[in-house]
């Protein structure tokens, strides 16, 4: 098929819509694995989580927002924790952090993942055991080095020689020793998107199994007493449904944590394997739940430990997308409907709410789908493909690409989001100085505002360049 001169949003004209979206037989229905676990439909229609009926929480708290189902993500990361009982489970900060979130993978018994001083920050105000920590990051400041071993992290995941060097410096004026794990690039292909494929040869990630690089910065760190060898780091990347990619890596870094051993006479304790889980978006989607993700990633160290004749180390994994994804939507106003005519007399509509871009970036920079529903009441309408987009001045600005929504949506309606906990409050901007949306917990019936809606003030306070 010739490729539209538009782009590749163009090319699915009208009424089909991708080939993997079916006409749904209610369109008032939820699919449940898309949602959290408390998610449900009022009788009038409605979506209530967390007990708590979305046309409640938009009335006191405003539109958009970012509604996190509390107890489905306890459950998520319980779940890990229980499924990975010989492991250790970090919850990987990055997908999204605030102190609350903090607390709660304390409470549950997991170790928090972070990769930067803002992060750090948070954990610590949050009163996060530093033990508990990894610090991740492939450009570390000296200033954030120097506070993470001043807290007294529990490991550094070390990316580059620079790196090393600065915290061997850092350490002995310190006369501390600093915990490192080596982050190694296996060389593995993720079938994921390439900007977040993690393993391969060519990106910014980590030390290289196959030139040597990683073997030499093993070595340098073992030499160094500022130091402490706590073993090897690898992640293959993000939204992974497959566990070949992680067959295939272990197997390289298991290689090489035998010749550690074989030929510099150290057993590293540590072996982290990343996480990268992928969670469902849409009904695409097919993910893996922790136990079988558990019994699949054991098999493999266990495996190759003992084709390597190695013992096997304490294997660490990092989901963060899988715990706090699916906890989360996010709920928007409908502002405007727009019908749009497009080639061979198909059509498309156009359903614009107060959001966008702004606050879930991953449509346009991952070409990521989405799911959505209609929120506050039921409709008897027929099902009509429709996209949602968002405020923002930008015709990418594009919140789900193709859904089957109510025909008689209108201005004032509210559409609701799911899957929405990763990657998007934690990488939400103020473009066109929209201030970012809250984040309210939602439990037994109540709300709780864990993050507040930024305000123009608190734009306005940022400008320096004239007098109020």
């Amino acid at each position: 098929m010739r490729a539209h001169e538009a782009g590749a949003l163009h090319a699915q004209a009208g009424h089909r819509g991708p080939a993997w979206l079916s006409t749904p037989r209610d369109v008032n229905d939820l699919v449940p694995q898309l949602w959290s676990s408390t998610a449900k439909k009022s009788g009038e229609g409605s979506l209530v989580i967390g007990g708590v009926d979305l046309r409640d929480l938009v009335a006191e708290h405003g539109s958009p927002a970012f509604v996190l189902d509390e107890d489905d993500f306890r459950a998520r990361a319980r779940a890990f924790k229980h499924a990975f009982k010989d492991f250790d489970v970090y919850y990987a900060g990055k997908a999204f952090l605030c102190t609350t979130v903090v607390r709660w993978v304390m409470e549950e018994g997991l170790n928090l993942d972070i990769c930067s001083g803002g992060e750090l920050a948070v954990a610590l105000r949050a009163g996060a055991d530093p033990k508990r920590l990894g610090f991740h990051g492939n450009n570390k400041s000296e200033q954030e080095l120097a506070r993470a071993l001043d807290a007294g992290v529990g490991r550094i995941i070390v990316d580059s020689q620079h790196e090393i060097t600065r915290l061997i410096e850092l350490a002995r004026e310190r006369n501390t020793t600093a915990p490192v794990m080596i982050r190694v690039t296996a060389g593995v292909e993720a079938h994921t998107h390439e900007y977040i494929a993690t393993a391969h040869e060519d990106q910014k990630f980590g030390f290289s199994i196959t030139s040597g690089a990683a073997f030499e910065a093993v070595a340098r760190v073992n030499e160094a007493p500022e130091l402490e060898l706590l073993g090897l780091h690898s992640h293959i990347g993000s939204q992974i449904f497959d566990s070949s990619g992680f067959e295939v890596a272990a197997k390289r870094v298991i290689a090489l944590h035998a010749r550690v051993s074989e030929e510099l006479g150290v057993d590293m304790p540590d072996l982290d394997l990343g996480g990268g889980f992928g969670i469902a978006y849409t009904t695409q989607d097919d993910p893996s739940d922790p136990a079988q993700l558990a019994t699949e990633l054991g098999k493999i160290v266990e495996h190759e430990c003992r084709a390597f004749e190695v013992e096997v180390p304490r294997v660490s994994i990092e989901p963060g997308r899988a715990i706090v994804g699916p906890a989360m939507c996010t709920v928007y106003s409908v502002g405007t409907v727009k019908e749009v005519e497009l080639d061979y007399g198909a059509s498309r509509s156009y359903i614009s709410v107060d959001g966008g871009m702004s606050d879930n970036i991953r449509a346009a920079l991952y070409d990521a789908d989405y799911s959505c529903t209609l929120a506050n009441r039921y409709s008897d309408s027929e099902p009509s493909l429709a996209r949602v987009v968002g405020k923002h001045c930008e015709s990418g600005d594009i919140v789900v690409k193709d859904e089957f929504l109510p025909s008689d949506v209108r201005p004032g309606d509210l559409i609701a989001v799911p899957g929405t906990g990763a990657y998007c409050r934690s990488m939400a901007s103020n473009y066109n100085h929209v201030p970012r949306p809250p984040v309210i917990a939602v439990k037994d019936g109540h709300t709780r505002v864990v993050v507040r809606r930024e305000t123009e003030d608190d734009l306005l306070a940022l400008d320096m360049g004239a007098d109020a």
